[in-house]
């Protein structure tokens, strides 16, 4: 049997309501308690009363102090609730501790007068002492499995790093110890390991699953100079990768970082329920004692009597489903949201987030992908022209170059072999294919030829933004490639998702008022800031925060902190990598903007059950308080201590289940 004092460790912080941040440890050892106290109720339930008038178990001699014994032994294992209830009255933070303790405290103590005092007029309640003792270890078992939660997802993360890494040492592969790792160190990692930390491949090519860290169930094909994340899992093909970001500063430690962050925060119903509890312990102690002088005083009944009542108070009164109905309903949702890739640093953005009249996106790298990509080709031959356009751009690092590149790559177009290439300063590049000379450029490299139906292509694509760069040969233009930076396309799911949800959408961004306006137009903006500095992106968050709107800010977390911070609540957007801490109260790791429409449906969801406990484990306690003082006597009512324990168990596991069906909901 473990000492109860051994449990001085647990991380006592209260924050008045009596929730307290556990740990699986916790869990274990109430569970162990409970386990405990389950054997030991039976033999004290065939000693007790119940057992004689009920069961038939002969009547016999000492049988209160066999039951006295027994009991002992269960509230031995109730001395926990006391520690905490010390650490309560020391900060003069009055909650569910204190309550719990001061029910069981005198349920013992008068139970143990009525059996060693003859004249106390011999009513005990040892078993139902003992019941409530063995509901509240169960509550707190839920409580600190649930609190767990969310912390143990984290350690499932961490068991995903490797032990052992093979190190690169002169070309030759070593295996060291995880911990040995540093920043510049290269590694080799084979088909089905796991990456050690974030990095970049400098050879080989791989399929990686990034399920866990990012939660994109699609493998996703890496190759030389592709960053790679910590956690991932490498499918199939050898990497050799540089390391970057090791230990707490990879994406993994990132992700430990926010929800230790997220622990230590609280919805703003939490701090409402905490000033209840802490307020039914004055109710709770106030009718006890009134029930006590009015039952002896007014009514003339014995002391034992009204001390009996008074005692079911105090066990009726236990917080215990206030003090369980807003943890439990932030840790599942903390956990639902670890699954769907967000991350919750501050639970009471979340709650905020159901009033957002208007989500602000940046542009760059949240509603498009952030890099060139080529957007049209005009052609005949849109092939042959991708050809011919790849091999001049063959040698070059610009990257428009690698959009055309990429395009071709895609399309799987073998590259031309090209002679006597130049670079034309300001114009574009030239150089012969099959002895044929090409051009591929800006305007300027028309040199007079004459671009005909073509014209008017050119003038549509410049005035969405784009880029457009011309092939020409010596005697025709053959076509024309558009690149920009293309729009996601998750993106239109995400506003119209947000539109479906009556929510507004807003662009900023610090492009010119052709792309910015392209972009609006496509996904169906309904305004959109254009040409905006990022130092003065919060200014235009402020300025929609002016028209009444309660504003999200959306973006990459880095140089949008400022209007992440001005936000009323601010989400930071961005794949594994790039995982700020600092910006942004809520984090989507995954580079998805449909996740905002499931991050707002998540937090209504939540609130509407933060509410629906508030209601019930108060309302359980206005009405079961006075029928525990006797108030409905006259109607021939009185709720017996045994009853009050077993209505304050159920009242708990109802707040519990209503919690954990928010675990059902699709986002």
């Amino acid at each position: 049997m473990e000492d109860c004092h051994n449990h001085s460790e647990m991380n006592h912080q209260n924050h008045g309501g009596g929730h307290h941040s556990m740990t699986m440890d916790d869990a274990a050892m109430f569970l162990r308690r409970f386990w405990y106290t389950t054997v030991l109720l039976i033999p004290l339930l065939l000693v007790s009363s119940v057992g004689v008038k009920f069961l038939g178990v002969p009547d016999f001699d000492g049988r209160g102090y066999v039951g006295f014994a027994i009991s002992a032994v269960i509230f031995y294992f109730s001395l926990i609730f006391f520690e905490h209830a010390t650490h309560e009255i020391k900060a003069r933070s009055y909650g569910m501790m204190t309550l719990v303790s001061l029910a069981v405290a005198s349920g013992f103590l008068f139970s143990v007068a009525s059996t060693f005092i003859p004249s106390f007029g011999g009513m005990e309640f040892f078993l139902e002492i003992s019941t409530l003792i063995w509901v509240l270890l169960f509550g707190h078992y839920l409580e600190a499995k649930s609190t767990a939660a969310a912390g143990s997802a984290l350690q499932e993360v961490a068991k995903l790093l490797p032990k052992e890494v093979h190190l690169l040492v002169d070309g030759k592969a070593q295996d060291v110890p995880l911990e040995q790792i540093k920043p510049g160190d290269t590694v080799l990692v084979k088909p089905g390991e796991k990456l050690p930390a974030d990095g970049v491949i400098v050879e080989g090519e791989a399929n990686m699953d990034e399920a866990l860290v990012t939660g994109e169930s699609k493998p996703i094909s890496k190759r030389t100079g592709d960053k790679v994340i910590a956690g991932s899992i490498c499918l199939d093909g050898s990497l050799t990768i540089k390391l970057e970001k090791v230990g707490l500063d990879s994406t993994v430690g990132h992700i430990q970082k926010l929800v230790e962050t997220a622990q230590t925060t609280k919805p703003q119903l939490q701090y409402l329920a905490d000033r209840v509890a802490s307020l039914l312990t004055f109710v709770a102690l106030g009718t006890a004692i009134l029930t006590v002088l009015v039952w002896t005083l007014a009514e003339g009944q014995t002391f034992a009597f009204a001390l009996t009542l008074a005692v079911t108070v105090l066990v009726i009164a236990c917080p215990h489903a206030l003090g369980l109905a807003i943890p439990t309903v932030s840790t599942t949702a903390t956990s639902l949201a670890l699954k769907n890739g967000i991350f919750l640093k501050s639970l009471k953005k979340l709650e905020a987030a159901r009033n957002i009249s208007i989500v602000a996106f940046d542009k760059t790298g949240t509603l498009t992908e952030g890099k060139p990509a080529v957007t049209d080709v005009i052609a005949k031959d849109e092939d042959g022209l991708l050809a011919i356009a790849a091999a001049l751009e063959g040698g070059s690092s610009h990257p428009l170059a690698r959009a055309v590149l990429e395009r071709a790559t895609e399309k799987k177009i073998p590259a031309k072999h090209i002679t006597d290439f130049k670079n034309l300063a300001g114009q574009g590049v030239t150089g012969k294919i099959d002895s044929k000379q090409f051009w591929l450029g800006n305007e300027k490299i028309l040199d007079g030829l004459d671009l005909g139906d073509m014209k008017k292509d050119l003038v549509q694509l410049s005035d969405q933004g784009k880029t457009v760069v011309i092939l020409r040969s010596e005697k025709e233009v053959l076509g024309l490639i558009a690149i920009a930076d293309k729009i996601r396309p998750e993106s239109k799911e995400a506003v119209d998702s947000l539109h479906r949800a009556g929510v507004k959408v807003a662009m900023i961004t610090g492009d010119n008022d052709g792309v910015a306006k392209y972009v609006a137009t496509e996904l169906g903006i309904d305004t959109y800031f254009s040409n905006v500095l990022p130092e003065e992106k919060y200014l235009k968050v402020k300025e929609l925060q002016d028209q009444g709107e309660k504003v999200m800010m959306v973006g990459d977390g880095v140089n949008d902190a400022p209007a992440l911070i001005q936000s009323n609540v601010g989400v930071a957007i961005g794949a594994g990598t790039d995982v700020t801490v600092e910006a942004g109260d809520i984090i989507l790791i995954r580079n998805n903007p449909a996740d905002i429409s499931r991050l707002l449906v998540l937090s209504k969801k939540v609130y509407t059950k933060m509410v629906q406990n508030l209601v019930w484990a108060v309302g359980y306690n206005v009405v079961a308080i006075p029928a525990a003082a006797g108030v409905f006597s006259k109607w021939g009512l009185f709720l017996r201590p045994d009853v009050g324990a077993f209505l304050m168990a159920m009242s708990s596991v109802i707040v519990v289940v209503n919690a954990l069906q928010l675990k059902r909901i699709k986002l």
